[in-house]
């Protein structure tokens, strides 16, 4: 996906979710934000990639001349819809009808809205998309009864993305969980949403966890490429493997179903991210690949039985 088409995919469904309030909606957006995205641009902000390749052999120039990002294209599409991107995230975050307040999206942040006749500040705390948990505070001027809907992630719902194209290889046994001024909710979500609806006062904290592990990606077996291959997500994020930190086996790189991984934080490895390692390889989110020089990478990693 080129980037200017990532950033028309989040605007093309920011718009379907503002007329039917569906949370798959925002499924597609957050796995674009957080991939598909964000890769367009390197860590420093000043190059950029044109087209998202999910492989790269360090050779063939891919884009526009390149084999990793460019600073300018004479066709400037890219680096002008980022900077108009970035500025519109903070209204992605939540949206709202009469009487509820949709949370649509997990990142630390302070906001205020008018619900009906109320007026309202919430704010969020969490170290998302790197760990499940959120911690809300929800402060109303005054007591009023109104609805937050706070998105379940598909990923934690066991989906990777809405349609058949992907599926997890295995399904999480691990569910969601919501609690209010420390009481645990028995809901089910609804509709993509776990829907609260009560007398909120100011001072009232909802706390979310949405357990994370690595999982296995497939595609439909109509995709003759990825036969016998899959890819590794940890929450919300894709997976890539690089020559960099792979030198001596990067071609041979291949998953078994008896295969175990660990995740680990990297606080001095591209600007700080969570890896993904086995006895055989080490990943990195596939949005900072190609910030250490040209050389070879690849989503879709080959699987043995």
């Amino acid at each position: 996906m080129k980037l200017v088409r990532a950033i028309g995919d989040v605007y093309w469904n920011h718009r379907l979710h503002n007329l039917y309030g569906k949370s798959e909606y925002f499924d597609v957006i957050e796995r674009t934000m957080y991939n598909g995205l964000i890769s367009g641009i390197s860590l420093d902000g000043k190059q950029f990639f044109y087209p998202n390749a999910l492989e790269a052999d360090g050779v063939y120039k891919s884009n526009r001349g390149s084999c990793t990002r460019q600073g300018w294209f004479d066709c400037s599409c890219c680096p002008t819809n980022l900077i108009r991107f970035i500025p519109s995230i903070p209204g992605l975050i939540y949206s709202k009808t009469k009487n509820d307040l949709y949370v649509n999206l997990y990142a630390s942040n302070n906001a205020s809205f008018t619900l009906g006749k109320t007026d309202l500040q919430i704010s969020q705390q969490t170290s998302y998309p790197w760990n499940g948990k959120v911690g809300i505070s929800v402060n109303p001027k005054k007591e009023s009864k109104f609805t937050i809907k706070l998105r379940v992630p598909g990923w934690a719902r066991n989906e990777v993305l809405p349609g058949d194209l992907y599926t997890y290889k295995k399904a999480s046994t691990q569910k969601p969980t919501i609690t209010v001024n420390g009481e645990v909710l028995a809901i089910q979500p609804e509709n993509g949403y776990f829907n609260v609806t009560r007398n909120w006062k100011k001072g009232d904290k909802i706390a979310l966890n949405f357990p994370m592990e690595v999982q296995e990606v497939e595609t439909n077996s109509k995709v003759e490429t990825n036969k016998n291959k899959v890819s590794l997500e940890y929450g919300p994020l894709v997976y890539a493997v690089e020559e960099i930190d792979n030198k001596n086996n990067f071609d041979k790189i291949d998953i078994s179903s008896s295969d175990t991984f660990k995740v680990r934080k990297e606080a001095n490895l591209l600007q700080g991210v969570n890896v993904i390692e086995n006895s055989k390889f080490k990943a990195i989110p596939y949005y900072s690949w190609s910030n250490r020089g040209v050389g070879k990478m690849k989503v879709w990693i080959d699987f043995k039985d």
